[in-house]
């Protein structure tokens, strides 16, 4: 399904269905909410947006140290779990998935992912969906009698009933990675406190998980690489992710700019080789891009890996260019450099926190202009935020990140410090 048609959903379903279980959860006495002893499973509920699980690594490494790796559990839509399994924290058979393919195939699996959980008995659910309803239909419908999210107590976010027992007010002056570990830490008191949390948040994030590719995954991803430019190694290799879901379309930088920015690196290091990425279903644009370049060091990767290849390039890779989206966090799980381009976000809530990131954003008046509270959607027509990111800025970034890898002679594939 659609960004567009899910979020529809949402709303119109979702928003009486929470209402209907509210009343049930009242109904029911207290029935619902009896934790019987120490927490001993916990599933996180994390549906859409790829990018932000990887800014759950540290919120599970701390429920992995409070119940074991073996009950830790995930909850995502089936086209997301591969992050869940390239990250590795967690056993495999532990991710719990829903078909979003259609609407009949989202409930038909929906149902099937709630009586796995119930059967596994969690006992502890964190909503990590800020305030999307369908994640606290989730939460309530898992059986877990401890169940953390965030509650729209005075109207600062979606009414979704009230189906949480540790009900948490949504602190936007944390970074995205420490509100989600917060909230593992809230399953430790007492459910009567909240909203006050009495818990210093913590001050550091942990480093990301390290992505090691399977045995032969190199070797499949240097082959395309040898098909198209000629060589299984080129160095540098810089990667361009000139394309922008239809989540947040105003997050994208112009396709103009990167062919700009391709040529100029092209003529700054001569035996670089620039790949575009992509989609299947964005070949077609960014094989125009490359024909536009009319370069044998410039090659279209779009469509030619798979979701986890796509991990393992980043590997073989030395600098990876993109908007603020799901590619710039997966890049964090690898030694590659990253310059990510922030807009109608802040990079003060969804950077990736590592030293290879280098952030660029122009911090506006009117940025950043989506957030938890309005559902990330924008009245904005004009991402200013984006075009006030020059080509030159970005070259100067990127031509200096390249610099700093080839004096120290970084190999791609060197583990991240």
């Amino acid at each position: 399904m659609r960004v567009s048609t899910i979020r529809k959903v949402d709303r119109w379903v979702g928003f009486p269905a929470c209402l209907a279980l509210t009343l049930v959860r009242k109904l029911g006495m207290g029935f619902f909410d009896r934790p019987a002893g120490a927490v001993r499973k916990i599933v996180f509920i994390k549906l859409a947006e790829q990018g932000s699980t990887v800014l759950a690594h540290a919120a599970i490494l701390r429920a992995i140290e409070m119940v074991g790796r073996e009950q830790v559990y995930f909850l995502a839509f089936k086209e997301n779990r591969f992050i869940c399994d390239a990250m590795a924290l967690i056993p495999e058979e532990n991710v719990v998935t829903v078909d979003a393919k259609s609407l009949p195939a989202a409930l038909w699996s929906s149902v099937g992912a709630v009586r796995r959980l119930r059967k596994l008995g969690v006992d502890a659910a964190v909503d990590l969906e800020f305030f999307a309803r369908a994640s606290a239909i989730f939460t309530f419908l898992s059986g877990a009698t401890r169940r953390v999210g965030f509650h729209s107590w005075g109207g600062e976010g979606h009414n979704r009933g009230d189906l949480m027992t540790h009900r948490l007010v949504y602190n936007p002056h944390y970074h995205t990675g420490q509100i989600f570990q917060m909230m593992v830490e809230a399953l430790a008191h007492s459910a009567g406190r909240f909203p006050a949390f009495d818990f210093e948040p913590p001050s550091a994030l942990r480093d990301f998980p390290v992505f090691h590719p399977k045995a032969g995954e190199v070797e499949t991803v240097q082959a395309i690489l040898r098909e198209l430019a000629g060589t299984p190694e080129p160095r540098p290799l810089v990667l361009l992710n000139a394309n922008c879901s239809d989540l947040l379309p105003i997050r994208k930088w112009d396709s103009a700019n990167y062919l700009a920015l391709a040529r100029r690196l092209l003529e700054q290091f001569p035996s670089a080789v620039v790949a575009f990425t992509g989609a299947p279903e964005e070949a077609s644009g960014v094989e125009e891009l490359c024909r536009a370049l009319d370069s044998p060091r410039c090659i279209s990767m779009a469509g030619r890996t798979t979701l986890r290849q796509l991990l393992v390039l980043y590997t073989l890779a030395d600098l990876l260019v993109t908007n603020d989206s799901g590619p710039a966090h997966f890049a964090s799980l690898t030694p590659a450099d990253v310059v990510t381009l922030f807009g109608p976000e802040t990079p003060a809530l969804f950077a990736a926190r590592t030293a290879r990131n280098h952030v660029l954003w122009a911090g506006l008046a009117c940025s950043p202009c989506v957030n938890a509270y309005n559902d990330r959607l924008s009245c904005c027509h004009d991402n200013a935020c984006m075009k006030r990111l020059t080509v030159d800025r970005v070259f100067e970034k990127a031509a200096a990140v390249l610099n700093s890898r080839l004096q120290r002679g970084d190999p791609a594939r060197r583990s991240p410090p």
